[in-house]
């Protein structure tokens, strides 16, 4: 690959990537979250750390590389790709890790879509408590409006809302394995942590600021959806970037284990957030 091809590949999976990131804070209207109560926010809240901590267990368990581990567990939990590739500059992880990470969640997301669609009539669950279970269980926001989609739009919506919860999660947890792997950096190192040191990328901050300014109402929902496309386009340019710059045989040798780790954990997942439904929708 020449140089300026590779230029090109590390401008998009970086800095296009931080663009779009913040861009898709146009999705997020806070105020959705909000009227939706305090019981879909607990069960989306439930969800996400039930799939961090089991996702993660398992990439240990599985022998998965530490950081690799934790990016297939926050894309799993939180938002899919978009949530791999925030996370792996506060764990510095490399390309590889993030490009692997990111290809490992799309893949289960889509199976797991399929799979969705093809039980809804078994699961007995109503219109809404499927919305739910679709919305707090699946990787990505395409991934929930394609599986909620043949419940209706009631369904949908909910479904949605349910998403953008835990996608309006992944600032505080961030913040939080920021904090923790600056502690442990600063520990070995007999230093003091200071916030200014946290390794939090901070344009995730700037998702957040422009998910508050949707939530005004200052621009219209067909501009914002607009935007949300935009940055679903550079997000798709970035993971392209990421991609050129893995091996296929490294690709094979690192990935299997951590897509065997989501795996399990997804379906995990499935059943517990089934059961949450059941018990308190």
């Amino acid at each position: 690959m020449n140089s300026g091809l590779l230029e090109g590949a590390s401008y998009s999976s970086k800095k296009l990537l931080r663009l779009g990131i913040i861009l898709l804070g146009f999705r997020l209207n806070l105020y959705d979250i909000y009227n939706a109560g305090s019981t879909v926010f607990l069960i989306a809240f439930a969800n996400l750390a039930f799939a961090l901590v089991v996702v993660y267990g398992l990439s240990r368990l599985f022998k998965v590389e530490k950081r690799l581990g934790i990016l297939t567990a926050c894309g799993t939990a939180i938002c899919g790709a978009a949530a791999v590739v925030a996370i792996a500059p506060v764990i510095k992880a490399n390309d590889k890790e993030t490009a692997v990470g990111a290809a490992n969640v799309a893949v289960l997301g889509t199976i797991f879509t399929i799979l969705y669609t093809l039980i809804f009539s078994y699961l007995d669950l109503k219109a809404l408590e499927y919305g739910v279970f679709a919305g707090g269980t699946l990787h990505e926001i395409a991934h929930v409006v394609a599986a909620a989609d043949p419940a209706g739009q009631a369904a949908l919506d909910l479904a949605i809302i349910v998403k953008l919860t835990r996608v309006a999660l992944l600032v505080p947890v961030a913040i939080l394995i920021g904090f923790f792997i600056q502690r442990k950096e600063t520990s070995d190192a007999d230093q003091k942590m200071t916030l200014s040191t946290l390794p939090i990328p901070w344009f995730i901050l700037g998702f957040l600021a422009v998910s508050a300014f949707n939530t005004t109402g200052v621009i219209s929902e067909g501009a914002a959806s607009a935007i949300v496309s935009f940055a679903y386009l550079l997000i798709g340019m970035a993971m392209a970037g990421l991609g050129l710059n893995v091996d296929f045989t490294a690709f094979r040798q690192m990935g299997g284990k951590a897509l065997s780790a989501g795996l399990a954990g997804s379906v995990l997942l499935s059943v517990f957030g089934y059961l949450l439904v059941r018990i308190f929708v």
